[in-house]
């Protein structure tokens, strides 16, 4: 199936089918989008306000100045909102493979890869416009990266959000029934949070642990994040952008493979039966 030729329009018109499917899924459920802005806001509002006086930063990449901690919190805040963003896109494929509706897209005659990578494309567009409200909120709280860096920053939460929707469509791949991937978001979403430095800079977690510095520094989300910051400052940190473009393909070609049926999840199941 995947050696079919398929006119431009065609590709483009299946694309445009699955965005527009994710995007009614985004409208449909307000609520999601009040969530997504919640958890983050209360960082920024409550924990980032408590903790300005014994967490302010001193100069360090890729500020030029003492910056108050929730400046510092900020992209990874961001980048939060895009894991959360990713896990949910993914728990919607849950959903669909147990209602049918994925086992119907999937045995389309487009390649698997453009199925699930449109599918991911179009759950990124969705974070990037949580991440653009959120950061027009943070505006007025005195978070204000320079103006050019809002468009800066957005090759880098393009690139971060692939990297985190993939990952959760791999995590999908793997959980047969709805109920279970609840848990496995939380054994995800809060280990690869706070062990990275969404909160704290690495240099100050070696300070208490080498362990915990090891592990953060081993986090994808913390190149993420990472991302994220540098390019808010109109910056790059190549070491980042390396480990986000290795796990984006890592994570999309072991999804693609674990929904391939005659290899992946359709094989192990149709094994078990």
């Amino acid at each position: 199936m995947s050696d079919i030729a398929f006119p431009s329009r065609a590709w483009i018109t299946a694309f445009l089918g699955i965005a527009h499917r994710e995007t009614l899924r985004f409208v449909n459920q307000r609520g999601r989008f009040l969530a997504a802005l919640v958890r983050p806001l209360v960082w920024l509002f409550i924990f980032a306000a408590g903790f300005r006086a014994v967490l302010g930063l001193s100069i360090t990449e890729p500020y030029q100045t003492y910056v108050l901690y929730e400046v510092y919190v900020t992209p990874g805040l961001c980048a939060m909102i895009q894991l959360f963003n990713g896990m949910q896109s993914s728990l919607s494929m849950v959903y669909d493979r147990e209602t049918g509706a994925m086992r119907t897209l999937l045995v389309s005659p487009f390649p698997r890869w453009f199925l699930l990578g449109s599918k991911l494309v179009a759950g990124v567009v969705v974070s990037i416009i949580q991440v653009y409200t959120f950061l027009a909120i943070a505006w007025f709280w005195g978070v204000r990266p320079p103006a050019l860096g809002y468009l800066a920053v957005l090759p880098a939460m393009i690139l971060s959000g692939l990297m985190l929707g993939a990952m959760g469509l791999f995590l999908s791949s793997a959980i047969r029934q709805l109920e279970n991937f609840a848990g496995v978001m939380n054994f995800v979403i809060f280990p690869m949070f706070f062990a990275s430095s969404a909160l704290y800079p690495l240099w100050r977690m070696q300070e208490s642990s080498t362990l915990l510095h090891d592990i953060c520094a081993a986090n994808p989300f913390t190149h993420a994040v990472e991302l994220i910051r540098f390019g808010l400052y109109m910056q790059v940190n190549w070491l980042s952008l390396a480990v986000v473009l290795g796990c984006l393909a890592g994570f999309f070609g072991a999804a693609v493979f674990m929904y391939d049926p005659a290899k992946g999840l359709w094989a192990r199941r149709k094994g078990v039966a």
